[in-house]
């Protein structure tokens, strides 16, 4: 009889030096990823640019309202600064305030003065209760509404035209009755215009969201997107800056004092509360996105397997006999007659209560293995007892004569 033994396996832990050897190509390829993602996003993070700027073409942006005014003949500017926006209001221009609740108090009252002295068209994306009640005094702000297809349901030409639009968002209830509603939310129009001096006005807007690439082909956005910005030849699309010099206070500290009610993020004021992730450049989010499916596809990598488990044939085949004989030389080497009585009781206790009729659960258990061992032999209780659970032998001698008693005990209960 022979059997297949390998050596028993160490406990070691892997050395600093082994560790960064399996690493140190993960780490590498992880490296290169992360470069080459920062790259990517700073090459395009200088030609990406915020919501409803004019020169964005992502689907939050506006571009494509932009390009099909310059088409009608209009022709757009892009004011980045309340200078240049206030200079360039006049009586043939419409001046665009995309995030009027980014303005400062201060900033607010000279660009109302600048419009109302105008006698262009102003139109504000947005404007919180602080903001419209500046820009255009006495015009109280209703809570938001979500954006929605919403008939005009009033008389002015531009909105019967254009018919049903994405409107909602803020809504805003005029001062007195010269004011024109249109697109009413749960009663309130979202789309207010103040008569100015002559033949300007204010537009109040509840929503940006008919200006947006991805909505502008949808309802009648584009009509009314076109008739409300294409009314005088020139259109400067304001987009306010955190970064404005005219946004500090007269001592030259920052006027925190902004209307963030309605929200906004960078050239954005919507009315709706921001996503955080609408703060974060396109090309930073893809750059992530990248990051992410990569240590993905690297951890399905490292922990792969091709195929089912493989027995592998063991090295070195030794006989049983030879097998016992170098366990007992050890055992006789470390002195250990308990741990070798152990076991030569252990398997006989095993072999015998097979014979018995006993389970292999209970082989060991005294109360069960005794009684159906006393029945099969001539051996008495107390001996039997001994021989199989008895104490460890004194010396070497004892311990052969205890293997000598467990074969016999055996052979005559197999006999039995």
């Amino acid at each position: 009889m022979t059997t297949a033994t390998a050596p028993s396996p160490t406990s070691t832990a892997p050395t600093p030096h082994q560790v960064w050897k399996r690493a140190r190509g993960l780490l590498i390829a992880l490296l290169i990823l992360v470069i080459a993602g920062v790259t990517f996003a700073a090459v395009r993070s200088g030609t990406n640019y915020g919501h409803l700027d004019p020169r964005s073409a992502d689907a939050k942006g506006s571009r494509a309202a932009a390009e099909l005014l310059k088409a009608r003949g209009i022709s757009v500017t892009v004011a980045t600064t309340l200078d240049e926006a206030t200079t360039a209001a006049g009586p043939d221009t419409t001046l665009l305030v995309t995030g009027p609740n980014l303005l400062t108090p201060t900033q607010q009252r000279r660009l109302h003065e600048a419009t109302s002295a105008s006698t262009g068209r102003t139109v504000l994306i947005a404007p919180g209760p602080a903001a419209a009640s500046r820009l255009s005094p006495g015009v109280r702000t209703e809570p938001h509404r979500p954006v929605a297809p919403l008939p005009p349901s009033c008389a002015f030409p531009v909105a019967r035209s254009a018919g049903t639009a994405d409107m909602g968002g803020v809504r805003y209830t005029a001062p007195d009755s010269t004011a024109t509603a249109c697109y009413p939310s749960d009663g309130s129009p979202s789309l207010l215009i103040l008569k100015g001096r002559g033949d300007g006005d204010t537009v109040l807007l509840g929503s940006p969201d008919f200006l947006r690439n991805e909505r502008l082909d949808q309802q009648g956005n584009a009509s009314l997107a076109l008739q409300l910005l294409g009314s005088r030849p020139h259109l400067v699309w304001y987009l306010p800056s955190l970064a404005d010099p005219s946004a500090t206070s007269d001592d030259g500290s920052p006027d925190n004092n902004n209307d963030t009610n309605a929200g906004g993020n960078g050239g954005e004021a919507s009315g709706e509360e921001s996503d955080f992730l609408d703060l974060i450049p396109s090309g930073w989010l893809w750059g992530t996105l990248q990051l992410t499916l990569a240590a993905v596809l690297a951890a399905i990598w490292r922990g792969r397997r091709l195929g089912p488990l493989v027995v592998e044939r063991l090295p070195v085949s030794i006989r049983a006999s030879e097998s016992a004989e170098g366990r007992a030389g050890l055992y006789r080497k470390a002195n250990a007659r308990e741990r070798a009585a152990e076991s030569l009781r252990a398997a006989a206790r095993t072999r015998i209560a097979r014979l018995a009729g006993v389970t292999a659960r209970e082989a060991h258990t005294s109360d069960v293995l005794l009684p159906a061992v006393s029945a099969r032999t001539t051996t008495t209780g107390d001996d039997l007892s001994t021989l199989l659970f008895g104490p460890a032998p004194a010396d070497d001698a004892a311990l052969v004569l205890l293997a000598e008693h467990l074969d016999a005990l055996e052979r005559e209960v197999r006999t039995s």
